[in-house]
C-alpha cells in the first residue's frame, strides 16, 4: 500500500494591536506567506473602537466603530490569505493598562494551542504607540517564556529598517522581504480598511498608481541578535526540522 507523506504545513502566528496593523505594516509579507500556503492566524488585541477616522465623510461613531472595523478587519483577512483571527477583546488605547502578568499568560496559551514557526509582534521600544509597545512586550515574554523551537520577528515601519544604524541594529538583525508580487493583495486590504482610508486619496487612485506607493520591501528585525542561522530574505529558513 502506498502511504502519502505530506509535509506539514508552516505556522505563523501575528500578535497585533489593532485592525489594519497587519495590513498597513506587514500585508504584503502575510499575503506571500498566504500565497505558499502557510497557514497564518492573526490576533488583534482591540477592535480599534477608539480610532480617530471615522469615515470621510464620518458615518461612525464610538457605538459603531468596533464593529465595522471587525468586519474591515475581516474582510481584510480574506484579502490577505489569513485564515484564522482571534480577537483579545480588550479595548482600544488600554492595552498598555493591562496586568503584564495576565496578558503574557493568555498570548502563552495562544502560542501553545497555535505551535507556530513565526511569530510576529511589535518592538517593545520601537512599536510607536502605546499598545503597540504593549502587545508586543507581552507577546516577546510569552516566546521567550516557552524557550520553544521557531522564530520571534519584530514588524517594522516602512523602509526604515535600510539604515538600521539608526535605532541600535545592524544589518545583519534585518530580515528583508520581496513582496513586490503582492501588492494587489495588499492594495485590496487597505481598501478593506475603508473608514481608516477613505480620507487618503492615494488608496482609491487607480491600482497600478496607489501601488506605486507601496516600497517593494517590507522588513522585520530578529528578536534573537545572536541568532545567525536565519536568512535575510525568508523568515522561515532554518526554522523547521
Amino acid at each position: 500500500m502506498n502511504i502519502t507523506q505530506h509535509t506539514p504545513s508552516k505556522k505563523l502566528l501575528a500578535v497585533f494591536a489593532h485592525p489594519d496593523d497587519e495590513s498597513f505594516i506587514c500585508g504584503g509579507t502575510l499575503a506571500k506567506y498566504a500565497s505558499e500556503q502557510v497557514d497564518i492566524t492573526l490576533v488583534s488585541a482591540t477592535r480599534g473602537e477608539m480610532g480617530r477616522r471615522m469615515g470621510n465623510p464620518p458615518y461612525l461613531n464610538r457605538e459603531t466603530m468596533a464593529d465595522a472595523r471587525e468586519m474591515e478587519l475581516r474582510n481584510a483577512c480574506d484579502s490577505l490569505g489569513i485564515r484564522q483571527l482571534q480577537f483579545l477583546d480588550i479595548r482600544d488605547k488600554t492595552v498598555e493598562f493591562v496586568d503584564e502578568n495576565s496578558l503574557t499568560a493568555r498570548i502563552t496559551a495562544i502560542i501553545q494551542e497555535i505551535d507556530p514557526d513565526v511569530v510576529l509582534t511589535f518592538h517593545e521600544k520601537l512599536g510607536g504607540h502605546p499598545d503597540h509597545c504593549a502587545i508586543g512586550k507581552a507577546t516577546t515574554a510569552a516566546f521567550q517564556k516557552l524557550d520553544r523551537r521557531g522564530a520571534l520577528y519584530f514588524i517594522t515601519f516602512g523602509d526604515a529598517m535600510e539604515r538600521p544604524e539608526r535605532y541600535g541594529y545592524s544589518r545583519k538583525d534585518v530580515v528583508k522581504i520581496d513582496v513586490h508580487a503582492h501588492l494587489d493583495a495588499k492594495l485590496a486590504a487597505f481598501r478593506d480598511h475603508r473608514c481608516q482610508t477613505e480620507i487618503d486619496e492615494w488608496v482609491w487612485l487607480p491600482d497600478q498608481e496607489a501601488k506605486a506607493r507601496f516600497g517593494k520591501y517590507e522588513y522585520f528585525l530578529k528578536a534573537d541578535r545572536a541568532s545567525s542561522t536565519l536568512n535575510h530574505d525568508d523568515l522561515f529558513i532554518s526554522t523547521l526540522g
